[in-house]
């Protein structure tokens, strides 16, 4: 039960928290401005800015005198007198599948021993032999250094939604064939794909997760995808951002420090999200 002012004061909290996260993405768009490194989290993830907003009060929440609120009108929220509840029934009956996916991924992968050796070679993978890049930066070292460090080195990504990006040429120098079908058993807590993810499951958990725990999620999101660039081999310079030179013995140990607080990141946060979700749904026949 979270009394009148309570609810209100964690919902006002919440919103300038959201705001200020996604300040400089706003005025950016205003301007028809891009930014290769901060905008992906709205680019690559389809969740506007408004979604980091609504804070919900979590799983079995109720919020008193809030039947007059513009939330007593929000899907998976119902009314009962002066109060409004989160929907648990409703939202467990309709998502079902999806939630033991999630949580059991979630659950899973924390398990799991994260690999610290892979030294964010995804990247370097995705313009390995091409002369066409996702990125609109010039690469730090030239096309051909590039792919010489790619050649130097095992490539052993187990995430399939960064491996889907490598060039053709690059497929065959990945340890792993990461699929679809085979997510839930590759997912390991060092990958900072997986970490970024966290935050995507947090939003499709919807309103069984606590506002702060999706902020928190974002910004750790935010965190991963900074250093994933910094270690890439685009030259981001006019950005701000300086390289963490993987190519090179001081540029991996950087990495791995950073990875290595990130994984640990990620992983209280994934055990946070199975807590908030508590019982999992029956498991739903396939038909």
């Amino acid at each position: 039960m979270f009394d009148t002012a309570d609810w209100q004061a964690r919902e006002a909290l919440h919103q300038d928290r959201a705001d200020a996260l996604s300040l400089e993405r706003r005025e950016r768009a205003a301007g028809g401005r891009t930014h290769p490194v901060d905008d992906f989290l709205f680019t690559y993830y389809p969740f506007r800015p408004g979604l980091l907003r609504r804070w919900h009060p979590g799983s079995g929440a109720r919020l008193r005198g809030a039947a007059g609120a513009e939330r007593a009108g929000w899907k998976w929220y119902r009314t009962e007198g002066d109060d409004v509840l989160v929907d648990d029934a409703a939202f467990r009956d309709r998502n079902a599948r999806s939630i033991r996916f999630i949580v059991t991924l979630l659950d899973k992968t924390a398990a799991r021993p994260a690999n610290f050796s892979c030294f964010g070679l995804h990247e370097w993978a995705m313009v390995y032999r091409q002369d066409e890049h996702r990125h609109v930066a010039p690469l730090r070292l030239g096309q051909g250094d590039t792919d010489d460090v790619v050649d130097a080195h095992n490539i052993s990504c187990s995430h399939f939604d960064a491996f889907r990006f490598f060039t053709p040429a690059a497929l065959t120098h990945n340890a792993l064939q990461p699929t679809r079908e085979n997510q839930p058993r590759l997912e390991q807590p060092g990958c900072l794909h997986a970490g970024m993810d966290v935050y995507k499951w947090v939003i499709k958990l919807g309103p069984l997760i606590p506002g702060e725990l999706l902020l928190d999620s974002f910004e750790l999101a935010r965190d991963i995808r900074r250093l994933d660039m910094q270690a890439s081999p685009y030259d981001l310079s006019e950005w701000g951002y300086a390289p963490v030179a993987i190519e090179t013995p001081a540029g991996k140990a950087e990495y791995v420090r950073r990875q290595r607080d990130l994984a640990e990141r990620s992983n209280a946060l994934r055990a946070r999200a199975v807590t908030a979700v508590g019982s999992l749904p029956p498991e739903v026949p396939r038909v």
